[in-house]
C-alpha cells in the first residue's frame, strides 16, 4: 500500500475510501453486519415516527450506529486474531468472546432504549398497576 499523505484533501479522500472499503468488506464477510445494517435502516426510519422530539429521535438513532461501529471493531479483532493463527488459543478465544460480548451489549442497549421510548405512552398503566398493588395488598 502506498504511503498516505499526512495532511490535506488527499488524506481526507484516502481516509474516506479506506473506510468505505472496510464497510464493504465487512458487509461481504459478516452476515451479522448485513442484518444489523438492514434492521438499522428500518429502525432509523421508524425513529422519526416514534420520537416525539429531535432529541428523542437522536436517542433512538445513536445506538443503531453504535452497534455498527462495535461490529466493525469486533470484525477487525476477529480478522487480526485469525491472521495470527487459526490454532485454538485461550487468549484468541477471550479476544473474540470480548468482541462478541461488546456487540451483544450494544444490541441490549438498542432494545432497552427503544423499549423505554416505545413503552412511554403506556407508563400510565404501570403507575396504575403500582397504585392498585398499594391499595390492595
Amino acid at each position: 500500500m502506498p504511503s498516505q499523505p499526512t495532511f490535506g484533501l488527499k488524506r481526507i479522500i484516502n481516509a474516506v475510501v479506506f473506510s468505505w472499503s472496510g464497510i464493504v468488506a465487512t458487509w461481504r464477510s459478516e452476515a451479522a453486519f448485513r442484518e444489523e445494517i438492514l434492521s438499522g435502516i428500518i429502525l432509523f426510519l421508524a425513529a422519526f415516527f416514534l420520537g416525539e422530539t429531535l432529541t428523542q429521535t437522536a436517542i433512538l438513532i445513536i445506538p443503531l450506529f453504535l452497534v455498527l461501529i462495535v461490529e466493525l471493531l469486533n470484525t477487525g479483532i476477529e480478522h487480526a486474531v485469525d491472521r495470527v493463527g487459526l490454532e485454538r488459543h485461550e487468549l484468541s478465544g477471550l479476544a473474540k468472546d470480548a468482541g462478541s460480548a461488546a456487540v451483544f451489549l450494544c444490541n441490549m442497549l438498542i432494545i432497552s432504549v427503544w423499549s423505554l421510548v416505545y413503552l412511554r405512552p403506556f407508563r400510565f398503566l404501570i403507575v396504575l398497576a403500582n397504585t392498585h398493588h398499594r391499595i390492595n395488598p
